[in-house]
C-alpha cells in the first residue's frame, strides 16, 4: 500500500490526504493533553471511542439537516470527511458557568446560565487559543457578517440538538466548543461543522450525580479517562447497553 501523504497533524488528529479530491482521512490519536498541551499522556482506546462518537453525532446533525464535513466511518480509528477550508476560530457554546467563564467572571461552576452563550476564540496554539470579539473577527477578516450570523445559527442548532440528546440519557450538556468550514461549489460558499464533536471538545456531566464525563477527568486528574468516555458511549448505544465501564471498548458497528 503506498504511503499516504500527511496534511496536518494536530493535538488529537492527524489528517491525511483522501482518496479522492476534495476528501481528507482523519485519524484519531490516543494522545490526551490539557492546558494547551502543557499537560500530556496516551490513553489507549481514547481515538477509538472519540472517532465513534464524533460519527455517531456528525450523522444524527445530518439527519436533522445540519451540514458537516463527515463522509463516513471507513475503520475504529478513521473517517473520510470533506475537505473544507477552516474559518480560524474556535466556536463555544455555554449553558452552564464551567472552566474559563467561571475564572473570568467570579461565577460557581455549574450556574445556569440565562441563555445560551456564543464565544470565540482565534485558533492560534501559540497564542493559547485567545477569546476574541465580532469587532477582531469583522477587522482581521476571519469572517463576513453573514458568515458570523451564519455560525451562530449553526452554534445553536448544534447545541439544541446535542443538548437533548445528551439529557435523554442523563447527561447535561454544559458547554462545548465546534469549527466551521467553508466548502464551495462554484462560486456559492457553503458553511459545515467540521473537526469533531466528542467528549473531548465537550463538557459533560451527570444529571443526578454531576460527575465529569469529558476531558476534565485527565485535566484534574479525577480518574480514568477512557472509563468517562466509555460511559458516555454505552448510554448513547455506541456501546452494548451492558457493557461496563471498565469493559474493553466493544462498538457497535
Amino acid at each position: 500500500m503506498a504511503r499516504r501523504k500527511k496534511i496536518y497533524e494536530g493535538k488529537a488528529k492527524i489528517l491525511y490526504e483522501g482518496p479522492e479530491p476534495g476528501t481528507l482521512v482523519q485519524y484519531f490519536k490516543d494522545d490526551a493533553t490539557a492546558f494547551n498541551a502543557q499537560k500530556k499522556d496516551v490513553i489507549e482506546g481514547k481515538g477509538v471511542l472519540n472517532n465513534r462518537l464524533s460519527e455517531f453525532f456528525m450523522l444524527g446533525l445530518a439527519n436533522i439537516g445540519v451540514p458537516t464535513h463527515f463522509l463516513k466511518r471507513l475503520n475504529m480509528r478513521e473517517q473520510l470527511v470533506r475537505a473544507c477550508e477552516i474559518v480560524p476560530l474556535e466556536i463555544i457554546v455555554r449553558n452552564f458557568a464551567a472552566g474559563s467563564l467561571s475564572t473570568r467572571l467570579g461565577i460557581e461552576e455549574g450556574t445556569p446560565l440565562p441563555r445560551p452563550i456564543v464565544e470565540y476564540c482565534y485558533k492560534d496554539d501559540k497564542l493559547g487559543d485567545p477569546l476574541v470579539t465580532e469587532e477582531h473577527i469583522a477587522a482581521f477578516g476571519w469572517a463576513s457578517q453573514q458568515d458570523m450570523d451564519d455560525i451562530l445559527a449553526l452554534a445553536l442548532r448544534v447545541n439544541d440538538y446535542l443538548s437533548g440528546l445528551m439529557y435523554g440519557v442523563g447527561i447535561k450538556l454544559v458547554d462545548f466548543k465546534i469549527e466551521i468550514g467553508r466548502v464551495y461549489d462554484g462560486d456559492y460558499q457553503r458553511l459545515i461543522v467540521a473537526d469533531e464533536i466528542s467528549p473531548d471538545s465537550c463538557r459533560l456531566w451527570d444529571l443526578e450525580t454531576g460527575e465529569k464525563l469529558d476531558k476534565d477527568v485527565f485535566r484534574r486528574d479525577l480518574g480514568s479517562l477512557t472509563d468517562a468516555y466509555t460511559e458516555v458511549a454505552r448510554r448513547l448505544g455506541v456501546m452494548p447497553k451492558q457493557a461496563t465501564p471498565m469493559d474493553k471498548p466493544k462498538l457497535i458497528n
